[in-house]
């Protein structure tokens, strides 16, 4: 998943992003609202994970502008305001779900999954299929002419890039902002070309066609039949 993290609090913030990383997920970090704002209109989230203490404006304030822009990215609450009526309050204005710190980061993560299950279980995603390879959205499970694909947490967000855009040409721009996250420093200089290569390799050697030039773009439903 590409998750947001707006949490003020230095020590946490890079702990929390450590984490997550290293639970696979990509993750974007900041510490204001302003900034998270202005994330997401560039950036499409899986997630957020959001702190109510905030430097600029209140995360509760945050929280409602955004359902009211119309935002339905899962929004995760951690805080330290634990009484019942400030729980109420948050899941009131938009919360998926509300955590008081502190928290395990296996926890956390189970909570992110158990949200992003919910969120497919109410629109029915359906499986994306794609000539004989199909994708489950919700349990990211992979298959290729009926068997089962191992992939990493990097190749399936690459592989669902493609997905989503099944007949635009992608540039290497593209693909590696939905690949790393803002603070994560530089990727290799081929860590594009290598996810590509594993994804070829372990699906089909016709999944990802290159156009020279270009960029790269999903080989036809043809082509994967």
């Amino acid at each position: 998943m590409r998750l947001l993290v707006l949490e003020d609090d230095i020590q946490l913030g890079e702990a929390l992003s450590a984490g997550l990383r290293g639970e696979g997920h990509v993750v974007d970090w900041f510490t204001s609202g302003a900034q998270a704002n202005a994330a997401m209109g560039d950036t499409s989230y899986d997630a957020l994970v959001l702190d109510l203490g905030l430097p600029d404006v209140d995360g509760l304030v945050w929280l409602q502008r955004w359902r009211a822009a119309g935002r339905s990215l899962p929004i995760l609450v951690l805080t330290a305001r634990d009484t019942v009526d400030q729980r109420i309050k948050g899941l009131d204005v938009g919360a998926d779900d509300y955590l008081i710190k502190p928290i395990s980061l296996s926890e956390l993560d189970a909570r992110l999954r158990a949200v992003m299950r919910r969120i497919s279980g109410r629109s029915a995603q359906p499986d994306w299929v794609h000539g004989a390879l199909s994708y489950s959205p919700a349990s990211k499970v992979v298959q290729w002419r009926g068997q089962a694909v191992d992939l990493t947490a990097r190749e399936i967000i690459l592989l669902e890039v493609f997905l989503k855009n099944p007949r635009k040409v992608l540039s290497k721009a593209q693909l590696l902002e939905q690949l790393y996250d803002w603070r994560g420093g530089e990727p290799e200089s081929n860590a594009l070309e290598v996810h590509i290569h594993h994804l070829r390799r372990k699906i089909a050697p016709n999944l990802v066609r290159t156009i020279r030039g270009l960029g790269y773009a999903l080989g036809s439903m043809e082509e994967l039949s």
